[in-house]
């Protein structure tokens, strides 16, 4: 048994998945949210308001037990397991859903916060083309020190910006500078702020970044819709 204290293999399935802004079916372009350690799909959701930009779905799933996986996004990848794995379907059958709903993958964008920005950047990586744009708020690839980053595939231009405090207590700054480099070779177009003596939070120049990447991802669509 896990820490988490489920026998399950796949912990996080048929968690609540929690929605706002437009239906997937009608909305210009799609966001999933994806909540830290201890908080809820519920808390990251309120995000959708300050962000601001109508034209989009957000799609927040809630982790079983408020938690994606046990330990900290350094410990070795077995000790976070059946969790992580879980986890990364679950995002991996939101995202499926979504581009079923007839949004393009290149008008999705993901977006974590701390574990959920853990996640949400190794998923990218683990499943690599060109989305909309991925956004990780204090957070990196997961794994021990020299976790060997072999991932398939590209991001194809892919807009990636990563936030992140300095110094922080859970993501040191040098696994920031390992993720930024490794999405950079497969293709990504990396953005890195790092704030000093930020709090473990989200602050307002960071919603600037990721509203301006919806904004280039709603500019992208007009063009589609306006192309002969």
């Amino acid at each position: 048994m896990n820490k988490l204290g489920s026998a399950s293999e796949d912990p996080h399935r048929g968690q609540p998945v929690l929605t706002a802004g437009r239906s997937v079916n009608e909305a210009e372009a799609a966001m999933i949210l994806i909540h830290g350690r201890g908080a809820t799909a519920g808390s990251i959701l309120q995000l959708a308001a300050e962000l601001d930009r109508p034209e989009f779905a957000f799609v927040a799933p809630q982790a079983a037990q408020n938690a994606w996986y046990p330990y900290s996004f350094l410990a070795p990848v077995e000790q976070n397991e059946p969790n992580l794995s879980s986890a990364l379907r679950l995002v991996g059958t939101i995202v499926d859903d979504v581009l079923g709903a007839d949004i393009p993958r290149e008008r999705l964008m993901l977006l974590g916060f701390s574990q959920g920005a853990c996640l949400t950047l190794e998923f990218t990586a683990r499943n690599a083309g060109r989305y909309g744009g991925v956004v990780g708020l204090t957070g990196g690839l997961i794994g021990p020190d020299e976790t060997p980053r072999n991932y398939k595939g590209q991001l194809e231009g892919t807009p990636v910006f990563i936030g992140t405090s300095d110094p922080d207590p859970h993501v040191p700054i040098s696994r920031v500078e390992e993720t930024a480099s490794v999405l950079e070779r497969m293709g990504a177009r990396v953005n890195t702020r790092v704030y000093p003596g930020l709090p473990h939070t989200i602050n307002e120049d960071e919603l600037k970044q990721v509203r301006s990447i919806m904004d280039q991802v709603l500019s992208g669509s007009a063009n589609d819709r306006a192309a002969p």
